[in-house]
């Protein structure tokens, strides 16, 4: 349940909680509410966490080490979700440095996904036929230990106006591509007027169909998600919402009130979950994880395997744990809980999605399949092996789709072979 005070949203049974903290004691819920007031009063060094909460002296000692690489900070609200007296506590670890940040693992890599290489112009990457990263900013207001564009944020820096007008430029000159997501940083970093004026932009382009937001704000600073916000971003439907819960800790019932006021505004909202050694490497915490989400009208999207950005190797699992909890998920709760395991394939190749085995064995004749708890069945395979549609040609033309790609080139015109580019 929750109840209106004082213009904001508050738990109906709600404490106010930060006053135990001597650096909060005098904020009143108008202030800790406030989204700006959060941005302005981010935590930005170890040393003024540690008078919020006791750190180790490795925590310091790694706070002082990391600091010229690697940026810290987090909104007050998501350090108060920091159980003092759990080392591992997860909110912890994904915001306090550790000593392995300054390791370098051999298989270490600054730029993982090949982000730069497939950069077009400034802030917009192109790596799939139809769809573009558009990254908004630099800055985020919580900078996740795992993040795996650590190596750009650095400092405060949204797109230039030039810098928009290339990417404005680049899309209207590319109409294969229909589908955009914005990120950063962290693309509700900025401030509204801002963000709009992305979004109309990109509206006036015909071929833009899809937009989604990519931001961790819902998990960190749940306060961001105003009714005004939602009630600008409805206007530029479809639009999605793409968020990023680790842990079950992490869906306060501030965290589900954002949630629940994006939806209740029309826009869908994904998570995205990094699978995380030692904080969410359990099937027991993100079955409950999951679940929880989808109670709240949030689909899990996608499990991420860690990717092999520098100095997060720690954080890392062998990709089997991803599959044995897919595996420990798949038939014993809801489909739709299920999010896909994937991983951002090293050097910019893409989302490979990894799953259980559950086809067995295959001929012309019969598939044999396995489910969930070992059971093997045998799925008889059609007489009639033609699949060609009288419409494809049609669909093709009505909806004007621009050239076909991989085994559908091959099937549909007179290649012979693709190779792909370097």
């Amino acid at each position: 349940m929750l109840r209106q005070k004082g213009g904001i949203f508050m738990a109906e049974n709600a404490t106010e909680y930060w006053r135990k903290y001597p650096l909060w004691k005098d904020v009143d819920a108008k202030d800790w509410y406030d989204w700006q007031w959060q941005y302005h009063h981010m935590v930005k060094t170890v040393e003024d966490l540690g008078q919020i909460i006791p750190l180790t002296d490795a925590e310091i000692e790694a706070g002082k080490a990391t600091k010229e690489d690697y940026k810290f900070s987090t909104p007050p609200y998501y350090a108060t979700l920091i159980d003092p007296k759990n080392s591992e506590c997860p909110i912890r670890l994904q915001t306090i440095p550790s000593l392995h940040e300054i390791d370098r693992a051999a298989a270490d890599i600054r730029d993982p996904l090949g982000e730069d290489e497939h950069q077009v112009v400034p802030g917009l990457v192109h790596r799939y036929p139809d769809r573009v990263l558009f990254l908004i900013t630099t800055s985020c207001a919580m900078y996740c230990r795992f993040c795996t564009r650590r190596r750009i944020v650095l400092s405060k820096s949204h797109r230039t106006e030039r810098e928009l007008d290339q990417v404005m430029d680049y899309l209207k000159a590319h109409p294969e591509v229909r589908d955009i997501i914005i990120s950063g940083g962290d693309s509700l970093f900025v401030g509204d007027k801002y963000l709009e004026s992305c979004l109309q932009r990109l509206r006036e382009i015909p071929s833009i169909e899809i937009i989604r937001i990519a931001s961790r704000i819902p998990v960190v600073c749940p306060m961001r998600i105003t009714e005004d916000l939602c009630k600008m971003l409805r206007k530029y439907a479809p639009l999605f919402m793409m968020t990023h819960f680790n842990h079950p800790y992490e869906l306060t019932e501030d965290a589900k009130k954002a949630c629940a006021t994006l939806v209740d505004h029309g826009i869908p909202v994904m998570n995205q979950t990094v699978l995380l050694r030692k904080i969410n490497s359990d099937p027991t915490i993100l079955k409950c994880l999951f679940q929880e989400l989808l109670k709240n009208r949030v689909k899990p999207y996608y499990l991420y395997q860690c990717d092999l950005s520098e100095g997060i190797e720690h954080f890392r699992t062998p990709v089997q744990k991803g599959i044995e909890i897919i595996e420990s998920l798949r038939g014993h709760t809801s489909g739709l809980a299920v999010p896909e395991f994937v991983i951002d394939s090293p050097g910019g190749g893409g989302k490979v999605p990894i799953a259980p085995q559950y086809l067995v064995s295959e001929s012309d004749k019969k598939v044999i399949l396995r489910n969930y708890r070992g059971f093997l069945s045998a799925y008889t395979q059609p007489e009639e092996r033609d699949c060609d549609c009288s419409t494809a040609e049609e669909i093709r033309k009505r909806y004007q789709i621009i050239g076909l790609e991989g085994p559908e080139k091959l099937l549909q015109s007179q290649t012979v072979g693709i190779e792909p580019q370097d």
